[in-house]
């Protein structure tokens, strides 16, 4: 209980600490981050603006592609600062793909934030898929409840360059016409979705950071026993891997061990053939 006070405390400092970077920012002459959004939506919601000073758009695909929903807005959303929930508890989805064009016209360095919280399914391999930023695969089977699990914000942050007509990400080039498309790509499992999402100029240190997950959140002193194991070989790799395992947020029924049987079954015939043998070879003995 304590431990997880201390992460909200940590997660609140986190916040206060980056509106106050924003305001010596702006201070020191620059542009404030809500300056720096070129354009924000909330999908399948209403307008609003964040305790960032971002104004998000309605969304203007109302009416014209996907469908949206406000089923989450009966939930609390973790890791989300109160007056933000919003962005989290309303979406837009489609049972195909689907998407966004931002209009760019300057050169320079800029960061995709999408928004997402799972408010509806209990459990991972439920809702899976992809997302394309001008037909470049920047997000791979996006499973949000497998990130985070369920009612938890959770940003995806995608950084890109556009220089000389052409757009850079994820270490791919293409020729840039003025028109950055954002795509959710119908998958497997099923329909695309998004909460919110913005564009901004800058890097990925500018981008505010969502409070601690509890569950996500690796304590301390694993942190520090990761470091000495790291340098301990083959057994400190083994050893790592296992508490990475541990800080992963589990999702649906344990699986049993088939390992943990019991195999008590297996020694009744060997008793009953010592049974059978040991008279009958003292019977022979006495022939």
């Amino acid at each position: 209980m304590q431990r997880v006070t201390a992460q909200l405390v940590a997660g609140l400092l986190a916040t206060v600490l980056s509106l106050l970077s924003e305001r010596s920012w702006a201070d020191s002459g620059g542009p404030s981050l809500a300056e720096r959004v070129i354009w924000a939506v909330n999908a399948g919601g209403e307008a609003h603006v964040d305790v960032h000073g971002i104004h998000f758009k309605k969304d203007p695909l109302e009416g014209k592609i996907g469908k949206a929903s406000d089923y989450g807005m009966r939930l609390p959303i973790l890791r989300s600062s109160p007056e933000d929930q919003v962005l989290y508890q309303t979406e837009r989805y489609n049972e195909d793909t689907f998407g966004y064009e931002v209009p760019i016209r300057e050169e320079g360095e800029y960061i995709l934030v999408m928004k997402y919280a799972e408010v509806y399914f209990a459990q991972s391999q439920q809702k899976v898929f992809d997302v394309r930023l001008n037909g470049h695969m920047v997000v791979k089977d996006l499973d949000i409840f497998e990130r985070v699990g369920h009612s938890t914000a959770h940003d995806e942050i995608v950084p890109f360059s556009i220089k000389r007509g052409k757009l850079s990400v994820k270490g791919e080039v293409s020729t840039f016409s003025g028109k950055l498309t954002v795509e959710f790509v119908k998958g497997y499992y099923d329909n695309p979705k998004i909460c919110a999402l913005y564009v901004m100029k800058g890097t990925l240190e500018d981008v505010p950071k969502l409070q601690p997950h509890p569950g996500l959140e690796k304590p301390e002193e694993d942190e520090a026993e990761e470091e000495e194991e790291s340098d301990g070989g083959e057994e400190g790799g083994k050893k790592k891997v296992s508490t990475d395992s541990k800080s992963r947020v589990q999702s649906g029924p344990r699986t049993p061990n088939p390992y943990a049987a019991d195999n008590s079954s297996l020694m009744f015939p060997i008793l009953v053939a010592f049974g059978v043998f040991i008279p009958t070879l003292f019977c022979l003995c006495r022939l």
